[in-house]
């Protein structure tokens, strides 16, 4: 097995760094790395904001769901799904002339540019924890960036054709201190051939058979079984809550571009 797909099948998340600040070179390769991930269109959909500010990973430790791990990371990337650099260079370039010589009705990032744009930025986000743990930097994902948008997007100086998608926070490894691999769901599960498989309550059973040996499901949340307690801690939970309720707050900021917009045309 080559050393790439050992990095892969190895790496883990990391929520206790080290003292020891990650050094500007090993920065740059992560960074760098990342910008060689796979674009639609070679267009690069997304804007990276490199945190190293003490302050504000503190502020982050609170505002993504209380993770005080956050404020020890050296430092933290997130990844902004982002039309606005695209459509900034339109409008500097006269595109409403454009559209009115060809006839045709101006267009706006809508859903389906969201998720296009959402793919560039979570292959760079992937291609940056790679790239770390393949030179001994920790990494772990923090999908609660997503919450509490009105704050981060003060804090950020988020434009509206900017969507807060994820964010890595990376630091060196504790001396003698790393974490093993979780296993994942079997292959069996998730990997179909050629059409869905829709999945018997018996394979559903089985699938999530491996979670129910590592929690008392009782004492989760009154939770009487394993499907139950995933939904208490997740879904049913008030973080999750204030997520769907800030994802909404954000699209409706990215929506809000074409009425602002149209006021020109």
């Amino acid at each position: 097995m080559n050393s790439t797909i050992n990095v892969i099948n190895n790496r883990t998340s990391l929520r206790r760094f080290s003292e020891i600040d990650v050094s500007k070179k090993h920065k740059d390769i992560i960074i760098e790395s990342a910008l060689r991930a796979p674009t639609a269109g070679n267009l690069m959909l997304y804007s990276i904001i490199k945190i190293e500010d003490k302050e504000i990973l503190k502020t982050l430790s609170h505002t993504c769901d209380e993770q005080p791990f956050i404020a020890s990371a050296s430092f933290a990337l997130i990844f902004l799904v982002d039309y606005q650099k695209l459509y900034d260079y339109f409008s500097y370039n006269n595109y409403f002339s454009y559209c009115k010589e060809q006839g045709l009705q101006p267009k706006f990032p809508e859903l389906s540019d969201l998720l296009l744009g959402s793919e560039d930025a979570i292959c760079a986000a992937q291609n940056s924890v790679i790239a770390a743990e393949s030179i001994g930097v920790g990494s772990c994902y923090i999908g609660d960036i997503i919450e509490n948008y009105e704050i981060h997007q003060k804090l950020l100086k988020l434009e509206k054709l900017t969507f807060p998608l994820g964010m890595v926070v990376f630091g060196n490894y504790p001396e003698g201190d790393r974490p093993k691999p979780r296993p994942r769901f079997d292959k069996k599960f998730i990997v179909f051939e050629n059409e869905y498989k829709k999945l018997s309550k018996e394979e559903l059973d089985d699938m999530f058979a491996s979670i129910s040996k590592n929690f008392n499901v009782n004492n989760t949340l009154g939770a009487k079984n394993t499907a139950q307690m995933i939904y208490g801690r997740k879904f049913g939970s008030e973080f999750s809550e204030e997520m769907r309720r800030s994802a909404k707050k954000a699209y409706e900021a990215w929506l809000s571009y074409k009425d602002e917009q149209m006021k020109f045309f």
